[in-house]
């Protein structure tokens, strides 16, 4: 297999001040809540020694307020991606939390017909030819070391999806993607040879917004693609 010569991390932003409940998506102006940037320096901490050269971020504010920390305890400029920014929904403003659902709304249901698409927003091949762009430039620019890719939920989990060649088909609230973890792409050449996976900020998460059933703080987790 050989041993991986290149490690491009994708991290999740931390917590958003969003009391309520919209699914926010591309919209600008949710930022990190103030445990948000706990979580935020709880991960550069973790990460700041490191061997990492290079750090790419979407273009939304809580993207970059995540990425702060780290850039500053490495002393990297951030590169702003757009490929990395969070999938586009059909519900983007609507309401899913603090007493809404716009699920229950008869009106929406003709954007679920397929899930596997999905009908109600980017299609998830679209999602990961525009990430794995990006992984490859960021593994590119940190060859032999080590990058930093700081984005979104989905766009996160579809990637492993694709890297370690699983159906794109799954229960949103089963994502191994919690805030502020970390999936780690180890790369032999321009091969993909291992997936880890660990939650640096796992403690400061609330019970509520964790994960299930791969919620467990701290957890950590290693896998190969198959060849």
């Amino acid at each position: 297999m050989g041993t991986p010569d290149t490690v491009v991390h994708l991290l999740r932003h931390g917590e958003v001040h969003n009391p309520e409940g919209v699914l926010y998506g591309r919209r600008d102006g949710f930022h990190l809540s103030d445990l948000g940037r706990q979580m935020a320096e709880k991960v550069a901490g973790a990460l700041q020694d490191r061997d990492i050269v290079h750090l790419r971020v979407s273009p939304l504010e809580r993207v970059r307020e995540t990425a702060a920390p780290l850039a500053l305890a490495r002393g990297l400029e951030p590169v702003v991606d757009e490929r990395v920014i969070e999938s586009t929904n059909v519900f983007e403003g609507e309401r899913f939390g603090g007493g809404g659902n716009a699920l229950k709304d008869p009106r929406n249901w003709r954007y679920l017909w397929n899930p596997l698409r999905p009908s109600w927003g980017e299609p998830y091949r679209q999602v990961v030819a525009r990430m794995m762009s990006a992984v490859h430039d960021a593994r590119i620019a940190a060859a032999g070391h080590e990058a930093v890719v700081v984005s979104h939920q989905l766009p996160i989990w579809i990637t492993r999806l694709h890297v370690e060649r699983r159906s794109f088909l799954h229960d949103p609230r089963k994502r191994q993607c919690t805030l502020c973890s970390v999936t780690s792409l180890h790369f032999v050449g321009d091969r993909v040879a291992q997936v880890s996976y660990s939650e640096p900020a796992g403690d400061l998460i609330p019970v509520q917004d964790k994960s299930a059933p791969f919620s467990a703080g701290g957890a950590t987790e290693e896998k190969k693609p198959p060849t």
